[in-house]
């Protein structure tokens, strides 16, 4: 480590390109992932941060709430299920909403994803300002916190357009977003009185709702699906899969992201096996004079380390940078352990790419060597 740290402060001209395409590349990968899980979280942020586990569906909806119906009686029988925890029956719609004393021909109309859950269910979001739903008022909601920026603010009524029904803005939460809309959570009896206006529209169906969402331990798939008739039932992952767009989305920004990766494990492992074929004189003496291959090995791999993990550093900070000057509307969404795992594959990619060098070291004739140099 020592000589690694030595020759990086000595040749500092020398590691300062390959420093500055690690920083690139990092930066690039940071900013690509923050993009891609903010793209992500426009799709179906309402889902991914939930504390479900498990969800039901009606048989062959595959794993979609815009399929599926079902009747909220069967969730008497998920409850008595082993591992069980807490059972909400959810219920979606699509609308358009616009203020309360708005004209409807003029006003301003902002399409919205309603979703109708059981107050104090383990569903209901927190709010980052206001209240939440209550029992005791059906026509309170709970608004994304987008929905600010339209002009929306807590104690607002707004009215559904093409209906006379009015509801109350009793909180915001922040990131609930499904389908690329802002989420507006409401009770779910208030969302059938939407949803099911027109006679007939429930197909006769008991308390229709779209899917039963389940909190639980050890809960298995096979077993529940098993013992509940009509249904089929999946896990977050196929519930999220089940978004239109998602699965698309996510592989697209997924396979950008891991080529990038490959490309710079093999752009660092070219630049230090070029360094390594400049330095076979300077090996080929330290060998001579009685240095190992793994002593050479160790400081190869040190340099490798230190610049790859300094310019890495570089990168989520220039990444952080950007995110103070990118526009409000970008969907940018970094998390921490993202952050945490993309710089530990960067930095195990660029070891990896080391590999190369290792193996002309080990190749290295001392006498061949100093023989070259004269």
């Amino acid at each position: 480590m020592f000589l690694a740290r030595r020759e990086l402060w000595f040749s500092k001209g020398r590691f300062l390109l390959i420093g500055f395409i690690i920083v690139l590349i990092s930066w690039l990968v940071f900013v690509l992932s923050g993009l891609g899980n903010g793209l992500s979280d426009l799709g179906a942020a309402a889902i991914r941060y939930s504390d479900m586990d498990i969800a039901l569906f009606e048989e062959e909806a595959e794993f979609s709430l815009n399929k599926s119906t079902l009747s909220e009686d069967i969730m008497d029988e998920v409850v008595t299920l082993p591992g069980v925890e807490q059972v909400t029956g959810v219920g979606t719609s699509t609308g358009s909403i616009l203020m309360g004393d708005s004209d409807e021909e003029s006003g301003k109309k902002t399409t919205v994803y309603f979703i109708g859950i059981n107050p104090d269910s383990f569903l209901e979001p927190d709010v980052s300002l206001g209240e939440g739903l209550t029992k005791s008022n059906d026509s309170q909601i709970i608004v994304d916190s987008s929905l600010m920026d339209e002009g929306y603010a807590v104690g607002d009524t707004v009215r559904l357009s093409g209906s006379d029904m009015e509801l109350l803005i009793g909180g915001f939460a922040d990131n609930q977003l499904l389908n690329h809309l802002p989420a507006v959570y409401l009770p779910l009896e208030t969302l059938r009185e939407i949803k099911y206006a027109v006679p007939g529209s429930d197909m006769g169906i008991n308390k229709p709702i779209n899917a039963i969402f389940v909190k639980g331990t050890d809960l298995d798939v096979e077993s529940v699906c098993s013992k509940i008739s009509g249904v089929e039932v999946g896990t977050k992952k196929d519930t999220l899969n089940g978004v239109p767009g998602y699965t698309a989305e996510n592989g697209t920004i997924s396979l950008m992201l891991w080529l990038l990766i490959f490309i710079s494990a093999f752009v660092v492992a070219i630049f230090f096996y070029v360094l390594t074929t400049q330095k076979v004189h300077q090996f080929g003496v330290m060998k001579a004079i009685g240095a190992s291959n793994g002593f050479v090995i160790k400081s190869v791999v040190s340099q490798v380390f230190l610049l790859s993990s300094i310019s890495i550093l570089i990168g989520i900070g220039l990444t952080y940078l950007t995110v103070l000057v990118l526009p409000d509307g970008m969907p940018f969404n970094l998390l921490p352990n993202m952050v945490v795992i993309y710089a530990f594959v960067l930095l195990g990619t660029s070891m990896v790419g080391t590999l190369f060098s290792i193996n002309s070291i080990i190749k290295i004739d001392p006498l061949t060597a100093l023989r070259r140099a004269e």
